[in-house]
This record gives structure tokens, C-alpha cells and sequence, in this order.
């Protein structure tokens, strides 16, 4: 299991087709296949689980997933080829991060954000708490 100490789990009608569909659009890898109910997807260094139900509208409405990428230009590119809903494109935050942010096929969100800078909390208004 990929070190993760957070793994979402996101339900979906179909698991097998939202998986297919996750790793097609989203570059996602199936690491375990339980029954047709459940699937843990690798998603880079950490995880995602695909689990059997129907995802409330509620649920879909407040549920955002981030995930680290190594180029989001080009990721975002690989999903809105693959048919992910792009709801916003690459952009440069001050932060120090491109994000662009897509909804799946059974409507969740899912941010996809790549560090471009190391940039000082301060700097854009952040507080930095350690420990």
C-alpha cells in the first residue's frame, strides 16, 4: 500500500468503469481489485479507493480530491483528451503552485496541483505552523 497516511474513498455506481475511467483520464494505476465492489487506485505516491454505492449529490457537491503531479500542463491535457470536464485550466497561484482543477464521470471534483516554486507563507499571506 503506497505510504498515504489519508486514502479517500469515493463511491461510485460502477467501480469497474469508474475505475477504467479514472485511470485512463487521470493516469491512475489499480494496485487491488477486491470483487467488483472495491478497487484501490495508485495515484502517484498516495492512493485513492474506488468503493461500490451511489454518491449523493451532497457528497459530489462538497468533495474535492487533490492530487500531486509532476507537469499539471500536461496532465491537464492527458484528462481533457481522455474526457475529463475541466473546470479550470493550468494557473499559476502565488502560492507557488499550477493547478487545474476537472470533475469525473460521476461528478466529483478533482484538483491536480504541481509545486513551481518554493515560495515563503508570508509572501502571499499564509502563517506557517510547525509541529
Amino acid at each position: 500500500m503506497p505510504s498515504s497516511g489519508v486514502i479517500p474513498v469515493l463511491t461510485y455506481p460502477d467501480v469497474i468503469e469508474a475505475s477504467r475511467w479514472l485511470c485512463a483520464a487521470f493516469g491512475f494505476r489499480e494496485r487491488l481489485l477486491i470483487g467488483a465492489h472495491r478497487v484501490q487506485l495508485q495515484a502517484g505516491t498516495g492512493a485513492v479507493v474506488v468503493a461500490s454505492g451511489a454518491a449523493s449529490e451532497m457528497s459530489r457537491a462538497t468533495v474535492s480530491v487533490m492530487i500531486r503531479v509532476a507537469d499539471a500542463a500536461a496532465h491537464f491535457v492527458h484528462a481533457k483528451t481522455h474526457g475529463a470536464t475541466i473546470i479550470s485550466e493550468p494557473t499559476d497561484y502565488l502560492y507557488g503552485e499550477r493547478q487545474y482543477s476537472a470533475q469525473d464521470l460521476a461528478g466529483y471534483v478533482w484538483t491536480f496541483s504541481q509545486t513551481i516554486t518554493d515560495v515563503d507563507p508570508a509572501s502571499w499571506g499564509g502563517v506557517l505552523k510547525e509541529g
